[in-house]
């Protein structure tokens, strides 16, 4: 009876022990790097397959989450002078152009860039988060490569556009096929948070989701209040 009982003990605290290690295939603030690519007037006026207004809120749930959790983050721009133009403000919000070493290119597929390659292999991180516009080229390029080179890659699917839905879909699925993990902007945050008790970003969290967040943000809102009364 002693040996069953010790038995059972020893299978919950097991099971137990077993529960609290998340996946290794979650992301947290040490185990990636983000690379935001040609978030540009030029790349937006010609986006379809997501409305500019969600596509701005979620870029910058992506840009604001890699700033509270300290996230090696490179900002890449292609032809800025010439053709593409700015950055959109939900980057430089979080990343200041005159601070942030932008990186300008002329390649569409920023792997083949040798300053963009260079900043991404010196942050020493194997696993990638890729946003941008737009996902057939400017994402599908430095996705199939980074894969091709042994990284693990990511793709925030709602921070990503193209000039069609079409457009948008295929790219989606030539990536998951090589190998690539599809998330969105509001899923990144949240993983990187994973526990409301982590009481260093709560705050940031919460607040960058009542500006950015739509509906959730909203609610998070009105939680707030509602619990003064």
């Amino acid at each position: 009876m002693k040996k069953l009982l010790l038995s059972s003990v020893i299978a919950l605290t097991s099971l137990y022990g077993f529960a609290q290690k998340p996946s290794p295939a979650l992301l947290n603030p040490t185990n990636h790097m983000l690379v935001m690519i040609d978030y540009q007037s030029q790349m937006g006026f010609a986006t379809k397959n997501i409305g500019i207004e969600l596509l701005r809120s979620n870029t910058a749930l992506v840009a604001g989450a890699s700033k509270i959790f300290n996230i090696p983050t490179i900002v890449t721009t292609v032809a800025a002078k010439s053709f593409s133009g700015p950055v959109f403000p939900e980057v430089t919000e979080f990343y200041p152009q005159a601070t942030s070493n932008f990186l300008d290119r002329t390649t569409m597929n920023s792997w083949e860039d040798a300053n963009v390659y260079k900043a991404i292999s010196a942050k020493g991180k194997k696993t990638i988060v890729l946003g941008g516009l737009w996902t057939s080229v400017c994402i599908v390029g430095p996705a199939l490569s980074a894969i091709n080179d042994g990284y693990t890659v990511y793709f925030i699917t709602d921070a990503c556009g193209d000039v069609s839905k079409e457009a948008h879909d295929q790219a989606v699925t030539r990536m998951v096929q090589a190998g690539a993990h599809p998330i969105t902007s509001m899923q990144y945050l949240l993983e990187l948070q994973r526990d409301w008790a982590r009481s260093e970003t709560y705050k940031a969290t919460t607040d960058l989701v009542k500006k950015y967040g739509g509906a959730y943000g909203i609610g998070i809102q009105y939680a707030q209040e509602m619990m003064k009364h």
